[in-house]
This record gives structure tokens, C-alpha cells and sequence, in this order.
């Protein structure tokens, strides 16, 4: 948080959640600002959903690792969906990245994966890229030289 503040980027985090005693409670499912200790929070709420698709929306460059939350069941995919649904609508005017199976498959149930530039089944891997790791295969090519 210290960092984006000082290179003045707006860091946006989830406002609600959607919470419920256990991931096969969807029907007990609820929309809270604070989880309580008897809850798992299992998505973000429509708050949240809202926020974050205002951020994608704006943006020309999206790196998406990891869904909003348990997508698989219908009480807690509402964000992962419209996470989804904002970045697919960016189309060719953004560079859009998925990274990750769990985040590949969310894309692929959303039908966006023939709107993002590229889609990476190595989560860990893109986010090891990311931080300017060299990736072991790629050392490896660039050894054989």
C-alpha cells in the first residue's frame, strides 16, 4: 500500500464480500463489509465487482491472476464473472493477460477468452515473470546458446 502511494497509483481493494459459514452454503450466502469469525469470505461483493470493472474499464494494460472467488459455485461467481465480463469488453484496445489455470478456466466460463491477448495456464510462473524472476526454462534456452 506504502508503494503505490508513493508512485500515485490508486491501489483498489475489495469494499464487501460475500460470505458464508462454508463453501457449500451458498443458499446462507450474505453481502458484508466485515467477515465475522463463523464466515469464509468466498467472493467480493457487488460493491466491489462495481469498482473494480470502473478500474478495468480505464485501463490499456490488465494482468488477471486469480479469480474473485469459489467462481465453481453460482452463490460466489458474481465477481469473478463481472471481473471477467470488464476485461473481455476491452477487446483489442487493451494488452490483456490471464494468468493462471483456476483464472484461465474462470475466462473460459465467462466466454471472454477470444477477447484477451493472451491467456497462460503458469500462474505462479506469470507472476515469477512479473517480478522480474528469470524462469527456469527460459534460462535454460538462453544457456544452450
Amino acid at each position: 500500500m506504502r508503494k503505490a502511494a508513493q508512485a500515485d497509483v490508486e491501489l483498489v481493494l475489495p469494499s464487501d464480500l460475500v460470505v458464508a459459514p462454508e463453501i457449500d452454503a451458498g443458499e446462507r450466502a450474505q453481502i458484508v463489509h466485515d467477515v465475522g469469525r463463523d464466515q469464509m469470505a468466498l467472493d467480493i461483493g457487488p460493491r466491489s465487482t462495481e469498482r473494480f470493472a470502473g478500474a478495468i474499464g480505464s485501463a490499456r494494460t490488465v494482468v488477471w491472476n486469480g479469480p474473485m472467488g469459489v467462481f465453481e459455485r453460482p452463490a460466489f461467481a458474481a465477481g469473478t464473472q463481472g471481473v471477467a465480463e470488464a476485461i473481455g469488453a476491452l477487446g483489442a484496445a487493451a494488452f490483456t493477460v490471464i494468468g493462471g489455470g483456476d483464472t484461465a478456466s474462470a475466462a473460459a466460463r465467462a466466454g471472454i477468452t477470444n477477447r484477451v491477448t493472451h491467456v497462460s495456464t503458469g500462474g505462479g510462473a506469470s507472476l515469477e515473470l512479473l517480478s522480474g524472476a528469470i524462469l527456469p526454462g527460459v534460462a535454460a534456452l538462453t544457456e544452450r546458446r
